[in-house]
């Protein structure tokens, strides 16, 4: 095989893992419609940062050790899987909140400071950088399809090919999300979308999480 098809195939493989539900396409989904466009790219440009971080330890063989070594992989795993329980557990804190405070609430800024910029980026990267399904996938990924005899310009364009279609999927998804006529649709089920966001984190830190110590016990 040569190198354009291994590039071609790692594409194709990994376009449509971005297309999948999960939580890097949930996290798009809830801060695009609630917050717009800019913050939704900015999560875009962390999740697609996060991204590239894993194909560049995976490519490195850093992630495979990590995966390898039962103690180290479990620790990845329970902080990945308490950051997608507390995105989730907060999301429902909040959720529940505003429906016991009064019917009237401030409307949303739709100005980002400084800040918030750097919390939506954040955001974007830890959720990606955390989660140890991703680390799983790319290590199986560039194991597969990378032989370790691929030129350095083939693996320089496998991570650019990985993180222009990352940035380029999410940034598309928060684009669509954040249009002025959807918008304007959404808004009556803005609610919804974050009580099914925030369910969705939660159910997922809480398996991640569970199967780690399941493993690890019956290990």
């Amino acid at each position: 095989m040569n190198e354009l098809h291994v590039l071609m195939t790692l594409a194709g493989i990994h376009f449509l893992a971005l297309m999948s539900p999960g939580p890097d396409f949930a996290l798009v989904v809830q801060n695009s419609t609630r917050y717009g466009r800019q913050t939704g790219v900015l999560i875009a440009l962390g999740l697609s940062m996060g991204i590239l971080t894993h194909s560049i330890l995976s490519l490195t063989g850093i992630s495979y050790l990590v995966h390898a070594r039962p103690q180290l992989f479990f620790i990845v795993q329970l902080l990945g899987g308490s950051y997608l329980a507390y995105l989730g557990l907060n999301g429902l804190k909040s959720i529940f909140h505003q429906r016991k405070t009064t019917s009237t609430s401030p409307k949303k800024s739709k100005d980002f400071t400084l800040t918030s910029k750097r919390q939506a980026f954040t955001r974007g990267f830890t959720t990606n950088l955390l989660n140890p399904k991703a680390l799983v996938f790319f290590v199986s990924l560039m194991s597969t399809l990378v032989p370790q005899s691929m030129s350095l310009q083939g693996k320089f364009a496998a991570l650019v090919i990985l993180w222009s279609l990352s940035f380029f999927w999410f940034a598309l998804l928060a684009w669509a999300l954040s249009t002025q006529r959807l918008q304007q649709a959404l808004t009556r089920y803005a609610k919804y979308i974050d009580l099914l966001c925030s369910l969705l984190f939660t159910i997922l830190g809480c398996t991640i999480i569970s199967e780690a110590v399941i493993h690890t016990l019956l290990g």
